[in-house]
Order: C-alpha cells, then sequence, then structure tokens
C-alpha cells in the first residue's frame, strides 16, 4: 500500500507541510524507520530518534519545527494519537485470508450467508446460523446453531460462537476467543459449605464432601455493536435470561464474562478481568488489568479501577477504585502510606516501650 503525505493528510483531517507528494508505504518508531517510511514522532522525546533513522517524513506535534529536524514533509494532527487509529487503519496489510469460501471449509445448507461474506480453511458454520455481508470467518472457527452476526464481521483463527448467540455490525475477534460457553453453575443437595462461609463471612461450620450438580445454560449471549474481544477472551451465556454486552464494548486478552452479566456502552475491560455472574456495569466503565469483580454486583457509569482491584460492594457512578478490597484510590493510598510506615512505627513503640519500662536506666 502506497499513499502520499497528502493523501494520508486528507484521510486523517490532519495538516501536510512540505513535500506533500512524497511517497509513504509504511509506519516506523523514528529510529527504525526507513526512507518511505512515515516516523511517527509524536512528541519531542520520540523526535529525539529521527537522526538514528532514515525517515523523510514524520507525523508530529502542534507547534513542531519540521523543517529543523531534517524532514521533507510532515503531518500535524490536532491528536496525534486518535489521529493514529486511522493511519493504522490505511497502513493495516490484514492477515492474508482469502475471499469467497474455502473447499475445506463447511457450512451447513440451512445456514444463511450474506454477499462478500470470507469463510477461510476448516471453518464449520452450522445450521440456522446467519453471516451478515461482509463479515470474515477465519481459519478453524465454529459458528453455532443459529448464531447470528451482522454486517463486516472479522473472526480472527479459531474464534468459538456458542449455539443462538446474537452480535451485531462489526465484531472484531481476536485468536481463541469463545462467545456463548456455559456459565459456570453448579449446586449441591444440601446448603453448601461455600453458602455457610458466605453468610459466616469466615466459618465453614460443620464441613463435610459434598458433590455438585450442573445447572444448564438456558441463556444466551447477546451483543451489540463495534464490540471487539481479546485473545481467548470468553464469554459466558445466561443461565434462563441472556448475558448482554453493549454497543462499543472492548475487551482485552484473557477476561472472563460471568453468565448473566451486563455490561453497557462504550467501556474498557483490560487484559485478565474477570467479572462474575448477574453482576451489571455501566457505561464507559474501565476496569484495569486483573480486576476481579464478585457476583451481583453494580458498578456505575464512569467508574475507573486500577489494576488488581478487587470489587467486593458496589460502586457508585464516577469512583475511581484500587485495592484489595477496593476502596476510593486516595483512601487506597493513604493506606498504602500508612502501611509503609508500621516498621517505623513498631520501632518507635519498641523504643516507647524500653524507656517506661526502664525509666532510669537500670534492671
Amino acid at each position: 500500500m502506497t499513499y502520499t503525505i497528502k493523501e494520508i493528510a486528507a484521510s486523517l483531517g490532519a495538516e501536510a507541510f512540505g513535500d506533500v507528494d512524497l511517497s509513504i508505504t509504511g509506519v516506523a518508531e523514528p529510529a527504525m524507520a526507513g526512507a518511505s517510511d512515515l516516523a511517527l514522532a509524536m512528541k519531542p522525546d520520540f523526535a529525539k530518534g529521527l537522526p538514528d533513522g532514515k525517515a523523510q517524513a514524520a507525523m508530529l506535534w502542534q507547534g513542531s519545527d519540521w523543517q529543523a529536524l531534517g524532514l521533507k514533509a510532515a503531518l500535524v494532527a490536532p491528536r496525534p494519537r486518535f489521529a493514529m487509529a486511522g493511519l493504522s487503519a490505511m497502513m493495516d496489510p490484514g492477515q492474508g485470508f482469502d475471499s469467497g469460501i474455502h473447499p475445506s471449509a463447511v457450512v451447513d445448507p440451512a445456514a444463511i450467508l450474506g454477499a462478500d461474506v470470507s469463510v477461510g480453511p476448516l471453518a464449520v458454520i452450522s445450521a440456522g446460523a446467519v453471516i451478515g455481508d461482509g463479515s470474515v470467518i477465519g481459519p478453524h472457527c465454529f459458528i453455532g446453531a443459529e448464531a447470528v452476526l451482522g454486517q463486516g464481521c472479522f473472526l480472527r483463527e479459531g474464534v468459538k460462537i456458542g449455539a443462538r448467540v446474537t452480535i451485531g455490525d462489526r465484531f472484531i475477534a481476536q485468536p481463541g476467543a469463545s462467545v456463548g460457553g456455559d456459565g459456570f453453575s453448579f449446586v449441591t443437595p444440601e446448603e453448601s459449605n461455600i453458602e455457610k462461609v458466605r453468610d459466616s463471612l469466615g466459618d465453614a461450620g460443620d464441613a463435610k464432601a459434598q458433590s455438585y450438580a450442573r445447572i444448564h445454560s438456558l441463556g444466551s449471549v447477546l451483543i451489540g455493536d463495534d464490540v471487539e474481544l481479546g485473545a481467548n477472551a470468553c464469554i459466558d451465556r445466561g443461565t434462563v435470561r441472556d448475558t448482554r454486552i453493549g454497543n462499543g464494548v472492548k475487551f482485552d486478552n484473557l477476561a472472563q464474562i460471568g453468565h448473566n452479566v451486563e455490561i453497557g456502552n462504550d467501556c474498557l475491560i483490560c487484559a485478565q478481568v474477570g467479572i462474575a455472574g448477574s453482576t451489571r456495569i455501566g457505561h464507559n466503565v474501565v476496569l484495569g488489568g486483573q480486576t476481579g469483580v464478585s457476583d451481583n454486583l453494580f458498578i456505575g457509569d464512569h467508574v475507573i479501577t486500577g489494576g488488581a482491584t478487587k470489587v467486593l460492594a458496589n460502586v457508585p457512578a464516577g469512583r475511581v477504585m484500587l485495592g484489595y478490597p477496593a476502596m476510593k484510590m486516595e483512601t487506597h493510598i493513604e493506606v498504602y502510606k500508612g502501611l509503609r510506615r508500621l516498621p517505623r512505627l513498631f520501632r518507635d513503640v519498641a523504643k516507647l516501650q524500653k524507656a517506661v519500662s526502664k525509666p532510669d536506666g537500670n534492671d
């Protein structure tokens, strides 16, 4: 793919300077850029690497002196990192998947495929499944019976979509992602040891051996538009009602979403986040990496959790949380400062005890 500086600027809504007819075939970090690459020097610190590379053009920050940097051309966007979204889309060479239906794919005659759908090698599309126009089903993917995918979906290698799952337009799933596995729902004939501990907050009582019976997942998963699911991330189907994911939600790798969970629009669910069953998440929530959320909770709109936060109670809208158990970030920081001071406090108390017990210095 080759674009001129002028074409890139027009696509991104950026300003172009210098030789706007200069051809660009790729993007690179400044120190590694070749002569036909656009160097990504969006901060002064990044621009320090330009002399080590061969870039003739760069994307720069507002107010930069591109000529002083020895460049032939430059692009300047109001928000360079946002411009990266469009730039990366232009320069993405894709995965090399062929168009059409591969001969080794298994497509049930009762499946409905829209126009320009691509189905990769060894993919399986089950009876009654509906695939929207322009969607790409990558190699080794599985689409269950009566599942529905909207238009422009893109499933990378080995993605699994369970029966009766419904997904909106422009869904992207990275390798190994799974939607529609059964929820983790098991029950014992009598009150379980776990239930006793939850009621008593620590006392298991007269614990005894127990076996578990599975509760089947009769619900499904309903996903909105413009959702992206990271590699090996999993969304479980509901027990009776559907697990629901709003529009624009982005999941990182290895996220686990339990049965009956509801997530609002435009949330960021980072790597290794786990959300237990029947919890409701508001809109524009950000759950930092390794955040754990207990079951049957509510997290309000615009909540942010720091990495490894463990949410054990409801969180009102707008809170920034950190720690185990989760608390307001500023409170957690004060608690942590106090924790760091404990060794010194213990030493001071020991000295004080010694002084009190031996006021004259004699035994």
